[in-house]
């Protein structure tokens, strides 16, 4: 497989803006084929919006994206359609259907996109679900599951189709120290098991230094470092630092630019 073939997304001279608010400035990344690639960042750097530019839920002030050496800007309505067919997201709630039982939550991707008979569609739940260790939950309701649990059904759902490219948006957040362990040895496994791509954005840095092969970190609308956790752990950048090692001090302030405390309490705007 030559360099080329080898970056499955290329993202180039990124910007984009939310109202007045600069979200990327510039931002370049790649993305390889059959790595699970970590984004990182403090809150608000726009991790999540990165995700929702990869898949053309909104799209850029300027720059390209690239999927598989396409500009997904280029794509008609149908082109989209079947790119978007490519990945699979697990969401950041597990943003399970709360009516459907855990066998359909799985099922209901292959009901919409498929003919697939009945059959069938109950051999590759079943499938998926055993993938995960929730075989014997699959006429469970949402509301019977633990929140680990939930995450699992929502990353069986979402490898349902069997996507190139999996998405994880923050899987970790709201997991007790075991079901976070689960949910770190799924992601390794389905990526080299099934042979796709991951992207995962997270800030938990223990979690992203065991499973990620390659990392970038984003910050201020640009990839402020990038390359393997060993290596983001001895970067002598003290954004970096501070952001690894989970520093109170350094280039991320903890308060939001505001105006100066004393004006605003017992200046006149406050009589």
């Amino acid at each position: 497989m030559d360099a080329v073939s080898d970056n499955l997304i290329e993202i180039h001279d990124l910007d984009y803006s939310f109202g007045a608010r600069k979200i990327f400035n510039g931002l370049n990344l790649t993305i390889k084929r059959g790595q699970v690639t970590a984004i990182m960042g403090p809150s608000g750097t726009g991790k999540t919006t990165l995700l929702r530019l990869i898949t053309r839920q909104i799209v850029p002030d300027h720059g390209v994206i690239l999927v598989d050496g396409v500009d997904i800007a280029t794509l008609n309505q149908t082109g989209l359609y079947e790119l978007r067919k490519r990945f699979g997201v697990l969401f950041q709630n597990g943003a399970l259907l709360t009516d459907l039982s855990v066998f359909e939550n799985v099922a209901f991707p292959l009901r919409e996109h498929t003919r697939l008979t009945n059959r069938l569609i109950r051999h590759v739940v079943l499938t998926k679900l055993h993938a995960v260790g929730l075989r014997g939950a699959a006429d469970m309701m949402p509301q019977q599951l633990s929140g680990g649990m939930a995450r699992r059904v929502a990353l069986a759902r979402a490898m349902v189709m069997d996507p190139d490219i999996l998405i994880y948006d923050e899987p970790f957040v709201g997991l007790d120290p075991i079901s976070m362990g689960v949910i770190v040895r799924l992601v390794r496994k389905m990526n080299d098991a099934l042979g796709i791509s991951s992207i995962l954005v997270s800030h938990d840095v223990q979690e992203i230094s065991t499973v990620a092969d390659c990392s970038y970190l984003i910050s201020k609308g640009k990839v402020a470092a990038s390359g393997s956790p060993d290596e983001l752990n001895r970067a002598s950048s003290e954004l970096v630092r501070q952001f690894m090692h989970g520093m109170a001090d350094g280039p991320v302030a903890f308060h939001y630019d505001a105006p100066d405390y004393a004006e605003q309490l017992l200046g006149r705007d406050a009589e």
